[in-house]
């Protein structure tokens, strides 16, 4: 029985330390409070990941140790360098291979589905730590000192976390008007949370995966009308009220609202076309994205019948 751990108890930290226990393998999840969701072959720590002593004490034995960890979003600046410092540093002292949740941050505004190619160009503050976080995770990969490789999915659909379908669908399933700096009508793909936890353990476990980056097996682009269209047909309310908010609204909101503020750096990814490409996962690793009509008829349900989310 491997040993796997996972840095993180969010939607993917769950997601992946499910998906590990349900096939038999050993799962030790760390966060600070001892979250994680309760499985006989899941061990939930409380420990500071920040703490690379501690964290190599924790990855010694392991097989892959998963970078699924968030820091609040206004303090990634500050709280990701330390962060993933101690992570590369226990995956080098450990052999464990590091699998890192990344996301598409890093290649700033583009105007073309994105692959693995695309250069990390990003100006933003959120975009160029990603970029240095994997610059310094790739440069140990080439020394021989780790074995890294990092998983990339566009904005998430399912339950649990805060990405912009659960800010929207909830609100679309009350029958209340959504409000937000959205072209509504503009094609975007999402990625939905069982299929980054399917990724990120293929990839752990796959010689020829390590040390690049892999996109996520994601549907076909949809807007987000249709994703609340879709859900409003199948719980029978009515049709969304959706209205885009313009940009100066938003930018005035990020004075007094951190959350806010920082969402002004990614505006670009709701302005328009944000598609992304994940052919080269799905060849590698044979793992097709779950359909959209089946994550929404999940989300119907889920959302109608809350449970709580490990954080």
């Amino acid at each position: 029985m491997a040993l796997h751990v996972i840095v993180g108890a969010g939607p993917v930290g769950t997601a992946t330390a499910r998906l590990l226990a349900e096939r038999g393998d050993q799962v030790r999840v760390v966060t600070r409070s001892g979250t994680g969701p309760e499985h006989p072959a899941v061990e939930r720590v409380a420990a500071d990941a920040g703490d690379a002593d501690r964290l190599t004490a924790l990855t010694e034995g392991a097989v892959a140790l998963y970078n699924c960890a968030n820091p609040a979003y206004h303090k990634w600046a500050t709280d990701w360098p330390p962060l993933a410092g101690a992570l590369l540093t226990a995956a080098e002292r450990s052999g464990a291979v590091l699998a890192t949740v990344g996301n598409l941050y890093g290649y700033g505004p583009v105007d073309a589905p994105m692959t693995e190619a695309n250069p990390l160009v990003a100006t933003g503050v959120k975009g160029r730590v990603r970029n240095r976080m994997w610059a310094d995770a790739l440069a140990a990969h080439h020394a021989g000192r780790a074995r890294v490789i990092e998983v990339r999915g566009s904005d998430y659909i399912g339950l649990g976390g805060a990405s912009l379908p659960m800010m929207v669908l909830p609100k679309v399933l009350a029958g209340q008007r959504v409000f937000l700096p959205v072209d509504w009508d503009a094609p975007h793909t999402w990625t939905y949370v069982p299929d980054v936890a399917r990724t990120l353990v293929a990839a752990a476990s796959e010689a020829r995966a390590w040390g690049r980056p892999w996109h996520v097996p994601s549907a076909p682009a949809v807007s987000m009308r249709t994703l609340a269209d879709g859900v409003a047909a199948r719980a029978g309310t009515p049709a969304p009220r959706l209205t885009r908010m313009p940009y100066p609204v938003l930018w005035l909101g990020g004075l007094a609202d951190p959350f806010a503020r920082e969402l002004r750096e990614t505006a670009h990814q709701f302005g328009g076309p944000f598609v992304l490409d994940s052919t080269a996962a799905t060849a590698l690793f044979g793992i097709e994205a779950t359909p959209l009509d089946r994550v929404l008829d999940d989300m119907v349900v889920g959302l109608r019948n809350p449970t709580p989310v490990a954080g």
